[in-house]
């Protein structure tokens, strides 16, 4: 791939503090957004005092753990702005989730807020590859959804020209990419590989675009999609990471140099891995649910929020005062679990991927048949695809999830662009279960 960024330096004077500096001030700012949760958060000081605690109590980063966790359904309970530190009036910006499983969850923003984000996204930019005067075509989708906009700002933060595409109209997009000539393209993968698809059945050959780097984020992707966007793109592939709770894109970022995992900003963002099931603490290398603390935050500020996904933390590399998160591949709400053994979408990915004949979308389908829950993997058939192909693709799939996972399936390969996509993702499980299935 080709080699995107140039010698070894670094955005920021953050990314050059020594380990006890960085840790000085992580303590410094967690008790400070410990206090300001506690003084304007009715949840958070009714929170802390059930536990028995109170922000004076967190003398050492490890106190942390002492702390009651904020989960997703706490921010629906305190809909719409419940969870917010400051007054209405000190609100520039208001973003919020879909909520296609219940009430969104909404998260406030204060002019230093949006100064920080765009901060920490340029930062991610530039570990990306990205240098001012780069264009970067941002395919997100603008609006309530915090991608395309947390993009947009920090590319302009860096010195970076932004083609603020957003998501949807493929052809035109790739018109656009043609015309514009853009080095940066930020969207999510799986509209990535929908972009790819266009321009092959376009006549253009992706290899040939003026795209060096692509930063992907909004969803899990594994390597083989890593691998097959760089082979089909002659790009550099890095993950970004972020979520709406906790600020949006740019709470970590995969360094190009390297494209080992995600340095996460550690001087804004606090993150520790625990036990899914009892909530313990674990050391760094061990496997777990992710969780924030926001360390800057004045709208908003949260505490141990439980992300749901999947990861664990190492030490850092091209970022060395910053720990990596693992590339987050599932969420513990992903995981299904069929006729007693556990599954996540990850693992259907890596086979789909290897299959001829069909494309990198699918979409798995919980049904019910007597007592018994059924799966069904939907992949979408590449546009060239004969139906021997497809017969032969639905076998293979079959084959390899029972053989490398453990559990019979059953297969239906669809046309192309047939699968539900919103904001650009395609809704990875459908579960059609009767509702009273105990």
């Amino acid at each position: 791939m080709p080699a995107a960024a140039e010698g070894s330096e670094t955005f920021d004077e953050a990314e050059r503090l020594s380990l006890d500096a960085l840790r000085e001030r992580q303590l410094s700012r967690l008790r400070a957004s410990l206090q300001h949760a506690y003084d304007h958060v009715p949840f958070y000081r009714e929170s802390f005092e059930r536990a028995g605690l109170h922000p004076q109590d967190c003398h050492s980063l490890g106190d942390l753990a002492r702390f009651p966790f904020t989960v997703k359904d706490d921010l629906r309970a305190q809909y719409p702005f419940g969870m917010f530190a400051v007054p209405r009036a000190e609100v520039r910006r208001i973003h919020a989730s879909s909520g296609t499983t219940g009430r969104p969850t909404v998260v406030g923003y204060t002019e230093g807020d949006l100064s920080r984000w765009a901060d920490v996204v340029a930062r991610s930019l530039y570990a990306a590859g990205g240098r001012p005067g780069h264009t970067v075509h941002i395919a997100y989708g603008y609006g309530l959804f915090t991608g395309g906009l947390g993009a947009h700002y920090g590319a302009e933060r860096l010195g970076c020209t932004v083609v603020p595409a957003s998501g949807g109209m493929t052809s035109r997009q790739v018109q656009i990419i043609q015309d514009f000539r853009p080095e940066i393209i930020m969207v999510t993968p799986s509209y990535m590989l929908t972009l790819l698809d266009e321009f092959e059945r376009q006549g253009i050959d992706p290899r040939t675009t003026s795209l060096r780097v692509g930063i992907f984020g909004a969803e899990p992707w594994t390597q083989e999609m890593r691998r097959e966007i760089e082979e089909r793109f002659a790009i550099d592939a890095v993950d970004i990471y972020g979520l709406s709770e906790v600020m949006g894109p740019g709470v970590a970022q995969e360094c190009v140099e390297t494209k080992d995992g995600l340095h996460i900003w550690e001087d804004h963002f606090y993150p520790e891995v625990v036990d899914p099931i009892t909530g313990e603490v674990l050391p760094d290398g061990t496997h777990g649910e992710l969780v924030f603390t926001s360390l800057t935050k004045e709208a908003m500020p949260v505490i141990r929020y439980r992300t749901r996904d999947l990861t664990r933390l190492l030490p850092g590399t091209a970022r060395p005062a910053f720990r990596r998160m693992e590339k987050v591949t599932g969420r513990c709400d992903d995981m299904i679990i069929l006729r007693g053994v556990n599954l996540f979408p990850a693992q259907v990915e890596e086979v789909v991927l290897r299959t001829p004949g069909v494309a990198p979308h699918f979409q798995l389908k919980l049904t019910r048949e007597g007592r018994l829950d059924q799966l069904t993997v939907r992949a979408e058939a590449r546009p060239d695809a004969t139906l021997q192909e497809r017969t032969a693709a639905a076998g293979l799939i079959a084959r390899a999830v029972k053989d490398g996972i453990g559990v019979s399936v059953a297969v239906e390969i669809v046309d192309p662009e047939t699968l539900e996509r919103s904001v650009g993702k395609i809704k990875r499980i459908v579960d059609a279960r009767p509702r009273d299935r105990g």
